[in-house]
């Protein structure tokens, strides 16, 4: 694959503050900002242009809430969320540099990036309902799935993993995928499959999971202890949205569930606080995840 050029310009000096992201020929623009600094972005050229819109926030068991809408004034519409909708604590604008986003234009984006987002599975929807994608003409239809592609490489960039799903197989599955490892907990139940995926760690649909998330040893020290609260609330979730089931005392893998680290899978896949996912999950052909990930370093 070749490189891609994406800049990124900290507005108020600070990573925390208003961020802007371009990739250079493309005529899309993005600027980010907290909840807090949404005066700055609304006092900005790009609050008064046509274009789409993310409004994210977690919950109390850390999963993000996203809301995705257009509007032919972003900043109009924004100010209506502000007092209407408390879930957000962060708001992602995309619009046009050359200011040729029409209001069918989007439409037509607010629909693909919704039927993204449910088919990445990374964060809840707040949409009640699911826009039907407009009609355009076929150069248009071209130019927006292009527009797209290129917010699919810009916003995980940012940190917004929205509308990141699994790589298309178009790309050489060399360049994104990994052996597949696999983790064996006989006592547990577990025998899970897993690939490090365009740079994420994914356990596979299929796997085989605990059915059921043991309670925390009380003699456990307070930092394992909370280690084992965090594993128990990410099982809980997983549970909750569909991504783990249960039936007949086994669980199992409904999707693809992409996590942090090694690690992290393999506690919450066992129902433990921790794991070495580096050493635990073993390839084939007999190589540690740990082993694969160093290849190359000398």
């Amino acid at each position: 694959m070749s490189g891609k050029q994406i800049k990124l310009f900290l507005v108020d000096g600070t990573p925390g503050g208003l961020t802007t992201a371009e990739i250079p020929n493309w005529t899309g623009h993005v600027v980010t900002a907290s909840r807090s600094d949404l005066g700055k972005l609304l006092s900005r050229d790009e609050a008064e242009r046509t274009g789409v819109y993310f409004l994210l926030g977690d919950d109390e068991l850390s999963e993000t809430r996203c809301y995705i809408g257009e509007a032919d004034v972003v900043g109009t519409r924004l100010k209506q969320h502000l007092a209407g909708k408390d879930f957000w604590d962060k708001v992602v604008v995309v619009t046009s540099k050359d200011a040729n986003i029409t209001k069918a234009h989007g439409r037509y984006l607010e629909s693909r990036l919704i039927a993204l987002a449910k088919q990445a599975g990374r964060v809840h929807l707040e949409n009640g309902t699911a826009p039907e994608v407009p009609k355009l003409p076929e150069a248009d239809v071209s130019d927006m799935d292009e527009f797209v592609i290129q917010l699919q490489i810009v916003l995980p960039v940012l940190g917004i993993n929205a509308i990141r799903v699994k790589p298309s197989p178009k790309v050489p599955a060399e360049s994104q995928e990994s052996p597949i490892f696999r983790l064996v907990n006989i006592k547990s139940g577990v025998d899970a499959r897993a690939q490090q995926i365009d740079g994420e760690f994914t356990v596979l649909a299929g796997s085989a999971v605990v059915a059921g998330f043991p309670p925390a040893n009380p003699k456990h020290s307070p930092s394992t202890a909370k280690q084992h609260a965090a594993r128990l609330a990410e099982y809980q979730r997983l549970l909750a949205d569909g991504a783990i089931v249960i039936t007949d005392h086994v669980g199992h893998v409904a999707r693809d569930i992409v996590f942090t680290s090694p690690s992290a899978a393999g506690s919450v896949i066992q129902g433990r606080s921790s794991c070495n996912g580096r050493t635990d999950w073993i390839s084939g052909d007999g190589q540690t995840f740990g082993a694969w990930e160093s290849r190359g370093v000398h």
